[in-house]
């Protein structure tokens, strides 16, 4: 099942995530046990540090003949210490040569603050940044055909809509955090109007976070959406996990999710969910797990220049 976006390109509605995959051996096997399972869509990024790897093995199957490239969704995105109009193509070449592609089905900006790097190892600084001349930018990728669309990635409606009003080719996607306790209504409607697909991510409320930021030195906590005791009875009902529960509910909505994992089994769980829909009373019932903004995960919120910053997306 795809969902299809301005300039007709279909996404696929099912996607496999890859944030927080950085073992190449643990991702390559996952990797090809997605693509066994049926997966088409890939979604990384810049700063996942893990291009070179999904181009590895893209490239072995495209080769060999198993899978040609229009069969494939891939995502990439401008990191956020190159939001920079002077950046953009240099950095989506980079990302090509690295996933071994000519071009991307669709390549984002990665969040709205330009972060520029002081140095090896140390802190970021928040810069002015200029969207309109960004996107000028990313417009002329689609012109060179380096991607077939783009879009844009944490970004508020207020940003989005700048964009809209100045824009040749208008962003066909907008990527955010969405799951039950942050389900985005206001954005979605406005991306209804104006004809943008809603990919979801975090959409199980990314369990494996803590241990991943753990390695990097920080705590953080999540909230237990798996276990959520409303969910766990509809899963209950229909014979399935509280995860495809969970993303058969996004779906639904005409939202596409891209959840990670690395484990078979639990790659074949996410992807297994388009053989039942949820009633409507059940649906009724997700939705008033609704906590908006009080319920989003990652505020990003780093340091009193980071929030302070003009183009801070989560200001409440």
């Amino acid at each position: 099942m795809s969902l299809t976006m301005i300039g007709d390109v279909k996404i696929p509605i099912v996607g496999l995530g890859t944030w927080q995959s950085t073992d190449e051996e643990e991702l390559v096997k996952a990797l090809d046990a997605a693509l066994e399972i049926g997966y088409r869509h890939i979604d990384t990024a810049a700063i996942y540090k893990n291009e070179h790897v999904i181009g590895k093995v893209l490239k072995k199957w495209l080769t060999s003949g198993k899978l040609k490239r229009e069969d494939l969704f891939i995502t990439t995105k401008l990191p956020h210490t190159h939001i920079h109009a002077d950046e953009v193509e240099s950095q989506l070449k980079q990302s090509l040569e690295k996933l071994q592609l000519d071009y991307v089905d669709l390549y984002l900006i990665h969040f709205p603050i330009y972060l520029k790097s002081v140095g090896d190892g140390k802190p970021t600084e928040p810069q002015p940044t200029d969207h309109l001349a960004v996107w000028k930018k990313m417009e002329e990728q689609v012109d060179a055909g380096r991607t077939r669309t783009i879009g844009v990635s944490n970004f508020a409606i207020h940003q989005i809509d700048r964009i809209i009003k100045n824009c040749r080719i208008r962003p066909a996607n907008t990527q955010v955090e969405l799951q039950v306790y942050n389900q985005q209504k206001e954005l979605r409607e406005y991306c209804k109007k104006n004809n943008i697909v809603v990919v979801s991510y975090s959409s199980l409320g990314s369990p494996g976070t803590p241990a991943f930021m753990k390695k990097m030195g920080r705590d953080i906590t999540v909230p237990n959406i798996l276990g959520d005791p409303l969910i766990t009875e509809i899963a209950k009902k229909y014979g399935k996990t509280t995860g495809q529960i969970i993303l058969r509910y996004i779906t639904q909505n005409d939202i596409v999710v891209i959840p990670k994992s690395v484990k078979p089994d639990r790659l074949k769980e996410n992807f297994n969910i388009l053989d039942f829909k949820l009633e409507p009373e059940d649906l009724k019932a997700l939705e008033s797990l609704d906590k908006g903004e009080d319920g989003r995960i990652f505020r990003m919120d780093y340091g009193p220049k980071f929030v302070e910053h003009p183009e801070y997306p989560f200001r409440r």
